[in-house]
């Protein structure tokens, strides 16, 4: 086994990790998150939801399922710089096509292993999310410091235009399920692939539209429902998104998942903030107020909605989080809209959260509200 050269992982509370180099070299900066699933190292690095963004393994061995080309939820990874504590040198899973450590290099990831990830965490918890770097090129943390003081925040930016299909696509439906074979158009803010199988799955015919394109245009595709799906960053900055989801209302049932929930609040008239440290894991407890029954759900959000600010009186609070008792979902109470929070297409139950897709599929052949 060769011997990695070093490299620094620097926060901008001045703390400095030194590690060993993995994936592309060079220097990344974002904000520093941590990840609390023991697998699914894949869908994290393909989740355009983490484009500016860290991405620090609490569980200490990553690796050793290696890396193979189904299981990605996008075109290409989005991390900005990946953190472990141990990265597996070999690939022990016969559906494996390469390590992880040469997928990371072949799309120009900068990672580092060898960190002391437990430690980190308990930063990240106790301060919050922080601005950091990972570089294998530059040996002096010092001079890293500066560089990350220096570097822009994630709050005011549009993140969306980066991770944003260019051009209009179609994912057709995989079966003659309960959809019949309707059209479901999705605003993709950085949808994650399995989605849009889950809506195939059910029948639908899926259009999916990039994230600037307006009400009308839309309308055009003749949807029978709209899925506002999930993206990175602060949910403020997409300006032009709540303003088209406000003309939608009203036009065809619509589906939020993640930003897309987000952006509905502010499109709602509320508001959103920021979170400590965020929820990034694929064991958080969620209540559906409705039934009382507890899901154990896959996020990944820095955001969330403060559902008392919509003004109106006409959106209802159905889920919550039980660690935090943040909003979880909500619903209009006139309107065929409903959103959620975390994201029911990951597996973490394996199947708590699919009857999301029950409850869009019966909005939109006009059941639930």
């Amino acid at each position: 086994m060769s011997v990695h050269p070093s490299a620094w992982l620097v926060l901008e509370d001045g703390t400095a990790f030194a590690g060993n180099a993995i994936g592309a070299s060079g220097e990344a900066f974002g904000e520093a998150v941590f990840h609390t699933g023991m697998s699914g190292y894949q869908e994290i690095l393909t989740d355009p939801s983490y484009k500016g963004q860290i991405v620090c393994m609490t569980y200490p061995h990553i690796g050793n399922y290696g890396v193979n080309e189904e299981d990605v939820e996008s075109r290409r990874p989005w991390v900005e710089g990946f953190v472990v504590r141990d990265l597996s040198p070999i690939a022990s899973n016969h559906r494996a096509t390469e390590t992880l450590d040469a997928y990371l290099k072949r799309h120009g990831i900068v990672a580092i292993s060898g960190v002391d990830t437990r430690a980190l965490t308990l930063i990240l918890r106790q301060q919050g999310s922080l601005k950091a770097v990972v570089s294998t090129t530059e040996s002096d943390p010092h001079k890293l410091l500066k560089r990350v003081r220096a570097s822009k925040d994630i709050v005011g930016i549009d993140l969306v235009k980066d991770v944003t299909a260019d051009k209009a696509y179609e994912w057709p439906a995989t079966s003659t399920a309960s959809g019949a074979r309707k059209r479901i158009t999705v605003m993709d803010f950085g949808v994650k692939r399995n989605i849009l199988r889950h809506l195939a799955s059910r029948g639908f015919h899926v259009t999916v539209v990039p994230a600037r394109t307006s009400a009308s245009e839309v309308l055009q595709t003749k949807p029978n429902g709209v899925l506002l799906s999930n993206g990175p960053g602060d949910p403020a900055a997409v300006t032009y998104a709540v303003e088209t989801i406000r003309k939608l209302m009203g036009q065809v049932p619509m589906m939020g998942i993640c930003l897309g929930h987000q952006l509905l609040g502010l499109a709602y008239g509320g508001e959103t903030f920021k979170l400590k440290f965020g929820h990034h894991g694929a064991n958080h407890p969620v209540q559906d107020l409705g039934t009382g029954k507890v899901e154990i759900t896959s996020q990944n959000h820095n955001f969330a909605v403060r559902v008392e600010s919509i003004p109106g009186g006409k959106v209802a609070l159905t889920h919550k989080n039980l660690n935090d008792g943040t909003v979880e979902g909500m619903r209009h109470t006139e309107l065929p809209i409903f959103s959620i929070q975390y994201h029911p297409e990951a597996s973490p139950g394996p199947h708590d959260a699919c009857y999301l897709f029950d409850r869009f599929v019966e909005s939109v052949n006009g059941g639930r509200k």
